[in-house]
This record gives C-alpha cells, sequence and structure tokens, in this order.
C-alpha cells in the first residue's frame, strides 16, 4: 500500500514541476519545509532530470529549491517562536516533530550555535524540522534564514545535479531500465519509505 500511495506522490511531483517549472520546485520545497514529509530526495533529482530536457537551468532550479525552502521555513519558525517549547513538545506530532527530532536538533544547535541552521539544512531528515528549535530559541531572523538559504542552496544543487547526471546517462541505462522514470522512482520511493519511516517511527515513541 505504501509504494502505491508512494508512487502517486512521485506521478503529483513530477506533474507539479513538469507544469508550473521552477514555481512548481520552490511549491514543494516549501511544503518539504513545512514539516510535510515530502522529501527533498523526491522533488530535486526530478528537477535535474527537466535540466536536461531543456525546461530551466541547474541554477535556476537549485534557486528556487532554496527560495521555497525558506518560504517553507517561516511558518514553522513562528510556530516555535510564539508557540514555545512546551508546546511544541505538546503539540509537535501534529506537525510530525517528535521529542526526539527536538533532541537532535537541540544538540546541533548547541554544538555549532547559529551554523547549526546552516549545515542542517544540508543534512537528510534533520534539515526539515531544524525551524522549529530556531523559533523555541528566537534565533536571528536575518541569520537563520540567510543560513537556511544558503544551506539549503547548496543541498539544491547536490541533489538536482544527480538529476543531471541521471538524465545525461538515460541512453546508457536504457539496456537496464525501459525507461528512465522507472529509475526516479525506484530512487524516489526508496528514500521516500526510509524519510516517512524514520520519521513516523520517532512520533510514535513521543
Amino acid at each position: 500500500m505504501i509504494t502505491t500511495i508512494l508512487t502517486a506522490i512521485i506521478d503529483w511531483i513530477q506533474n507539479v514541476i513538469t507544469n508550473m517549472g521552477p514555481w512548481g520546485i520552490a511549491l514543494l520545497m516549501a511544503i518539504e519545509s513545512c514539516n510535510i514529509p515530502l522529501p527533498s530526495e523526491a522533488i530535486l533529482p526530478f528537477a535535474g532530470y527537466m535540466v536536461t530536457k531543456g525546461a530551466f537551468s541547474i541554477h535556476t532550479a537549485a534557486i528556487y529549491g532554496a527560495i521555497g525552502c525558506v518560504l517553507g521555513s517561516i511558518p514553522s519558525y513562528y510556530i516555535g517562536y510564539f508557540g514555545g517549547r512546551k508546546f511544541v513538545e505538546k503539540y509537535g506530532k501534529y506537525f510530525l516533530v517528535s521529542r526526539h527530532d527536538l533532541e537532535v536538533a537541540d544538540k546541533w544547535v548547541e554544538k555549532y550555535g547559529d551554523w547549526s541552521f546552516f549545515i542542517c539544512r544540508m543534512l537528510p531528515v534533520v534539515r526539515t524540522f531544524i525551524s522549529l528549535p530556531a523559533g523555541i530559541l528566537r534565533a536571528k531572523k536575518r541569520f537563520f534564514f540567510t543560513f537556511t538559504f544558503f544551506g539549503s542552496l547548496i543541498w539544491s544543487y547536490l541533489l538536482v545535479y544527480t538529476g543531471v547526471k541521471l538524465g545525461e546517462n538515460t541512453e546508457a541505462l536504457k539496456h537496464i531500465w525501459h525507461k528512465f522514470d522507472a529509475i526516479i522512482i525506484f530512487i524516489c520511493l526508496l528514500l521516500g519509505i526510509i524519510y516517512i519511516w524514520h520519521h513516523f517511527k520517532n512520533l510514535k515513541n513521543s
């Protein structure tokens, strides 16, 4: 069942980017940054594939991905900012953020300070919920959103580039897979399952 759901999500992601272009990338990345389990690992490689089709440039795809991350981080930041830690600990599960997630974020912030917001934006899973702890800690907005943009930009370039390289080697891979879409779907399904399993495992234990 989960495979069917994730396949439908992948198809939807592809349709959004195909029809909306760069703004579709920004929209999907904003959704991910709002703590909704829509992994960027399923969004940006397809954007990279679209780069090879001439839909937009690699720089456009990466920049719009980073813009989407910033936009999606705004509501999460202010939920933490105005709600405080007790609110997030009590109601965080409704935003798909567990106590374990908060503890992980705390360790990063404790170790690296404001730079943690930059570093965490380049890490799987933790990147999606770092905005809530930033709000709780009332991190300075100019630092938080600047670090969010540049950390997300690097992450976006890496994943878009992965999609570009796969797209450039479509012909070489045809003897293994009949359709390039099968590669994208397989990768995204695998990463999506890992992402969602991790997220809901921690929520269950909260």
